[in-house]
């Protein structure tokens, strides 16, 4: 169950953290607002997530994905296959992508079950264009080692933007484990391809007890 758990709620913590930012703002307050508005808005509709677990795409919508950088680490992922898309495949398979996001951190937040969170406290961002900011996540079990997630964050050199792309938990790179699941699909069917399972993959409904997939 905990392995289950480490391998769902790392995604949905690399969403949660992906924020949209203003011009020189603070990335550990950013992680911080963004950590306590989710998981308050879970806490506050438990009983109606408990019914209705479909709920937590809308919580996603209206709580994750303001603060999501669906593009940059989408065409991340895309690596190559980005430059070679045309706009308008570029476009279907960004709006694929982020529905995708919506299903598999709705799913991963599905398995949140009151855990605590601690971010890592404020340093000097002087002279920084790249950090790493880390985020512990208590478990209920104090014998057991809290889960370490480190999230990789970048200042946009022209605009002074802060932003999160990915995240490296026990070593692994979520858009380098991304860029190997999906390779084969784009190498031998194409961008198009893709497009299309993120989509069927985002129709799925929420289930509690289902293993993460895709």
């Amino acid at each position: 169950m905990l392995n289950k758990f480490k391998t769902t709620i790392f995604l949905v913590l690399a969403l949660l953290f992906s924020s949209t930012a203003f011009a020189e703002n603070d990335p550990y307050k950013e992680m911080q607002v963004a950590a306590d508005k989710i998981f308050s808005t879970m806490n506050a509709q438990s009983a109606a997530l408990k019914s209705n677990p479909n709920k937590l795409k809308e919580i996603v919508k209206s709580d994750l994905l303001p603060y999501v950088q669906v593009k940059y680490a989408g065409a991340l992922i895309l690596g190559n296959y980005y430059k070679s898309a045309t706009e308008a495949q570029r476009t279907a398979y960004f709006e694929a992508f982020e529905n995708y996001l919506v299903q598999a951190f709705a799913q991963a937040l599905s398995m949140y079950n009151g855990q605590t969170y601690q971010v890592e406290s404020p340093k000097d961002l002087t002279g920084k264009t790249l950090i790493s900011i880390r985020v512990l996540l208590n478990q209920p079990d104090k014998n057991q080692q809290p889960l370490r997630i480190d999230f990789q964050w970048r200042k946009n050199s022209i605009t002074g933007e802060w932003k999160a792309y990915d995240l490296v938990a026990e070593g692994v790179s979520m858009i380098t484990t991304k860029q190997n699941e999906w390779s084969t699909i784009l190498r031998q069917d194409g961008i198009d391809a893709l497009t299309k399972q993120l989509t069927e993959l985002s129709n799925r409904n929420i289930d509690p007890n289902a293993k993460q997939k895709g």
